[in-house]
């Protein structure tokens, strides 16, 4: 599912026009981004939840020529799902 085919779901779903469930939806993953940019969490109960995770400075290699470099430490978003989200291995 892309942002556009989301859009369409929850405009059938919570019963408004596209343009509302556009601001919708834009508006949820906008606050996420920003809240998470300010390394702060996101716990949306059953679903999961959005946080800032610190990764260390590490070596790599650059895949076109073989030469070893050296990866900065970075701030990234990790996402775990909730208990609601989690799909069983029979896929139900």
């Amino acid at each position: 599912m892309n942002k556009g085919e989301l859009i369409e779901a929850v405009s059938r779903e919570a019963d408004l026009s596209k343009a509302a469930a556009t601001r919708a939806v834009d508006s949820v993953l906008k606050t996420i981004v920003k809240t998470v940019s300010k390394k702060q969490t996101v716990q949306l109960i059953g679903f999961g939840t959005f946080r800032a995770m610190k990764r260390n400075a590490r070596k790599g290699r650059n895949p076109s020529t073989g030469e070893p470099l050296n990866i900065p430490s970075s701030t990234v978003p990790k996402f775990t799902p909730g208990g609601n989200l989690k799909i069983s291995a029979t896929g139900a």
